[in-house]
């Protein structure tokens, strides 16, 4: 049986497509960008890293040849089968219970933090409290700030030749935006649309801090990536 299509997202374009509208085949095209080394460069050598939304494995795949340990959380069985030499689990972020265990680093990347869906957003945090160390730090990516004003917006990808477009941002209500990005590729186009709450830096800290986080500094000059700690 499938997974059910959440409201407010919806995918199209060729091959498999994930309940939030994230299709598998063009997940697998996406190069990995600079999250590797973001990652790197904010957690101990060799740390046991608990990454939730893993899709493919673009980053996941990156961390494992750096010499880290990776369990890899998705709930798309199509994700996860092109996951490759991780520990792989299946669920919703908002529904992991490892019974207990718990890990040097959890990572909460691809703007999840930002999701439309409230619940699911304090679940996510929970989830990454409840499996973090008391003396280990959790990686998150964050939207950036005015990411979706001034819209259409492309971004160019000469050498692997595509393009991706942010499309449209439109207020459904509550702060929360329903956009759509578009993935050009010569041989194919998928589009995505989805709930998003962009926050501000004090926005975003204050929903860390409803989960038992603290921001213990930003990694990156536009404060996409954050590293914080239990508080």
């Amino acid at each position: 049986m499938g997974l059910e299509t959440r409201r407010g997202y919806e995918g199209t374009g060729p091959g498999a497509i994930t309940p939030d509208g994230c299709a598998v085949e063009l997940y697998a095209r996406l190069p990995v960008e600079d999250e590797p080394d973001i990652i790197a460069a904010a957690v101990p050598a060799g740390a046991r890293v608990l990454e939730l939304g893993c899709g493919v494995g673009r980053v996941t795949h990156a961390l494992l040849e750096r010499g880290f340990e990776v369990t890899a959380v998705d709930e798309s069985p199509d994700m996860l089968e092109r996951v490759r030499g991780a520990r792989t689990v299946r669920s919703a972020i908002e529904d992991l219970d490892l019974g207990g265990e718990t890990f040097d680093v959890v990572l909460l990347a691809s703007l999840l933090v930002n999701t439309g869906d409230g619940a699911v957003r304090r679940g996510m945090l929970d989830t990454v409290r409840r499996h973090v160390a008391d003396d280990g730090c959790v990686l998150i990516q964050r939207v950036r700030d005015g990411a979706y004003e001034d819209l259409p917006r492309e971004r160019h990808f000469a050498d692997q030749g595509f393009t991706i477009r942010m499309a449209a941002s439109e207020p459904v209500g509550g702060g929360v935006r329903s956009a759509t990005v578009e993935y050009l590729f010569p041989d194919a186009v998928w589009t995505q649309t989805y709930r998003v709450l962009p926050m501000t830096p004090g926005e975003f800290e204050r929903a860390l801090a409803a989960a038992g986080l603290a921001v213990d500094r930003y990694l990156t000059d536009d404060r996409v990536w954050a590293r914080a700690t239990p508080a």
